[in-house]
């Protein structure tokens, strides 16, 4: 459990995984969801029923175009979420076509997918599931972008620590981390982020975290990474860092929204 932010110290993370379960919805018979509670589960676990989600990229060139999800459980990045964090992201003027995008995590891809709609020349996804490996190969080839695209099967950490072992070679511009809340320390996570060769000089950093885990603090990895925005979705809050800042992104740090009393003092 992470210390309040009062007496917290700049670095400060859990050290330990977070309890975040999220509630499912039971499909119907004829795909209608039915009115009854879900029941609760856990992300990554118990591959055997899917998530009932459809997903479609919410903005760019292939916006409303639906995307094939792989049949492991999942928690995509919700739609609304994805819009917010691309409106963040668009003043900084990453996304362009010089820019290169490394999605962690990825799942079915959509977050990286929704980088490369909205103008980012080339993106990068890794996940450890051959089955969303291959998913995300399916949906970048039907929207035509299979010649803009890497897919690392591999372990996240892993790539991080050596991504030469890979075939991956830095820097990147942007770099999107969604994992399974209850499946990740987040201390070790960031850690791993902030040390790897991936990331260069001005590399934004966007991380989604369950409400369960408090605060963000405002830096990371010493001073490295540089908090610009914190924002809350629901039980979705989204971090977005700047690695070793040099000043030229046109966006200013919003600080106190990395040192609230809590997590619900955080701008929806």
């Amino acid at each position: 459990r992470c210390c309040s932010p009062a007496d917290a110290p700049a670095d400060a993370l859990p050290t330990a995984r977070v309890r975040a379960p999220r509630r499912l919805r039971n499909s119907a018979p004829g795909g209608q969801v039915a009115s009854r509670p879900g029941r609760l589960r856990r992300q990554g676990k118990d591959g055997q029923e899917r998530s009932l989600q459809r997903l479609q990229v919410s903005g760019g060139a292939h916006r409303g175009r639906r995307l094939v999800t792989p049949s492991v459980y999942m928690r995509p990045m919700m739609s609304r979420v994805r819009e917010a964090l691309f409106s963040m992201l668009y003043p900084t003027g990453v996304l362009r076509e010089s820019a290169r995008a490394l999605d962690l995590f990825s799942g079915s891809g959509v977050v990286g997918i929704e980088a490369l709609s909205r103008g980012v020349g080339h993106a990068t996804f890794v996940d450890f599931s051959a089955e969303c490996a291959g998913t995300i190969r399916s949906n970048c080839e039907a929207l035509g972008e299979g010649e803009r695209i890497d897919v690392v099967e591999a372990d996240v950490m892993s790539v991080l620590a050596d991504p030469s072992r890979h075939g991956l070679q830095g820097p990147y511009d942007l770099v999107t981390v969604t994992p399974p809340y209850e499946e990740v320390v987040y201390a070790e996570l960031m850690g791993a982020i902030c040390a790897s060769p991936l990331l260069g000089e001005d590399c934004l950093v966007a991380v989604e975290y369950p409400v369960e885990l408090g605060l963000f603090p405002p830096t990371l990895g010493g001073g490295r990474l540089v908090g610009l925005r914190n924002r809350r979705y629901g039980r979705t809050v989204v971090a977005i860092y700047v690695n070793r800042p040099s000043g030229k992104l046109d966006l200013a740090p919003f600080s106190e929204e990395f040192v609230g009393r809590s997590v619900a003092d955080l701008k929806l």
